[in-house]
């Protein structure tokens, strides 16, 4: 009927924006054996825990998604077979989270950081966190 149509043009209009909005940023993804997921405030510390656990000789990408919808769910899709793990780090309980765990279908670990009632994650627990991944 009528509301089926509407439901699947509005599902076309969806699939269309997928293509053509979502906006993701990488760092360091191609020798990565960890990836950060962090957007807003939160990107900006996981690039600072980026580097130093580069300094540190651990290997260490960055996914920083700038749409949260739609969500970038390619770019994880690409890693899951190369990455031994994700680590979304939020500045809540774990919103986005949710998110790459379905874009990793279950083919890859993702483990979260989140910091809940303004609290921001700190530097040297990421990569600590990293740190006891790779172990």
């Amino acid at each position: 009927g009528a509301l089926e149509e509407h439901n699947l043009k509005l599902n076309k209009k969806y699939e269309k924006i997928k293509k053509t909005e979502v906006r993701v940023e990488t760092d360091n993804l191609e020798d990565a054996e960890v990836a950060l997921v962090g957007y807003g405030t939160s990107a900006r510390i996981c690039k600072e825990a980026m580097e130093i656990a580069r300094q540190k000789g651990i290997k260490v990408g960055l996914v920083r998604p700038i749409t949260l919808w739609p969500f970038p769910e390619k770019v994880i899709a690409e890693n899951v077979d190369r990455l031994k793990a994700f680590l979304v780090i939020e500045m809540s309980l774990g919103q986005m989270v949710e998110d790459v765990r379905l874009a990793t279908n279950g083919k890859c670990p993702v483990y979260f950081y989140g910091k809940p009632g303004g609290g921001i994650p700190e530097v040297d627990v990421i990569v600590e966190r990293i740190e006891k991944i790779l172990k």
